[in-house]
């Protein structure tokens, strides 16, 4: 599907009215990641990043000294969830050795996905004091755009941080926010054409030769699965992988097994 082919962009980026069983996810994530941070007894809740109650940071860690750095920024279009649905997304990279930060960030209206954008920076440089070692950066629809943006040219992180990300898996990310700007959701965002091309990764010079991964599955909306392609078409670092039989909600279920194709795409050298 082309640009010019869309005529209702709402359901262009509807993931949840294509999906059965829908909205039993969301309640599932929550009880799922509860579970798992009551059993896993490696862990820093809560740790302070920013100046609002929603600029914390999780971290877990895994038995033993840490291979590095893993950070899973969450989705939610910048408008819904909360780090802590997510926890249980860390035990793939935990299994092999890693240390899995899930931070959290305020959600649009109230800011702009500018601001996100410098949070998220924040949170892995506040990660990054805690654990040291090599960083790889990870992220779920606007969270995908969000880890991409951390290695564009006009990245927030410091260059000390930037040069330990080794690689980012962007996962059905959004990396060209033009076209959300004739959504509905663009009332909570408020975004000009100026705004939405400083945002977009896509439209912009990668910060470096970090090997980027546009990952999306293969029963996505078709503005998810062109976005992915745009990604790897627009960086020269950048690569495209389709994973087949997955769609929006389960395509980052692989996160959690230590040797599926996501985990080991993510860690591998």
């Amino acid at each position: 599907m082309t640009v010019a082919q869309v005529t209702d962009w709402d359901d262009a980026y509807a993931n949840a009215a294509h999906i059965p069983g829908a909205a039993d996810y969301p309640p599932r994530w929550v009880e799922e990641a509860g579970a798992f941070r009551k059993t896993w007894i490696e862990k820093d809740l809560g740790i302070v990043y920013g100046e609002t109650d929603r600029q914390r940071l999780d971290i877990f860690h895994p038995e033993g000294k840490a291979k590095g750095l893993v950070v899973y920024v969450h989705g939610g279009y910048w408008l819904k969830f909360d780090k802590s649905s997510w926890s249980h997304f860390a035990k793939g990279c935990l299994a092999r050795g890693w240390s899995v930060c899930l931070p959290g960030y305020d959600l649009a209206p109230d800011v702009a996905i500018s601001d996100i954008t410098l949070q998220i920076g924040q949170a892995v440089g506040k990660a990054g004091e805690r654990v040291g070692g090599p960083v790889r950066l990870t992220g779920h629809s606007a969270g995908g755009h969000l880890v991409t943006r951390l290695v564009c040219e006009d990245t927030p992180l410091s260059p000390q941080v930037l040069e330990r990300v080794e690689k980012v898996v962007s996962i059905s990310g959004l990396h060209d926010l033009r076209p959300l700007r004739n959504t509905s959701m663009n009332d909570a965002f408020r975004m000009t054409e100026e705004d939405a091309v400083a945002e977009s990764p896509a439209l912009k010079t990668p910060s470096g030769t970090c090997p980027v991964v546009a990952w999306v599955g293969g029963d996505e909306r078709p503005e998810f699965i062109r976005q992915s392609r745009l990604l790897s078409e627009a960086w020269p670092n950048a690569t495209f992988h389709e994973e087949p039989g997955r769609h929006h909600f389960d395509v980052i279920d692989g996160l959690q097994v230590p040797d599926s194709n996501l985990t080991s795409t993510l860690l591998a050298s």
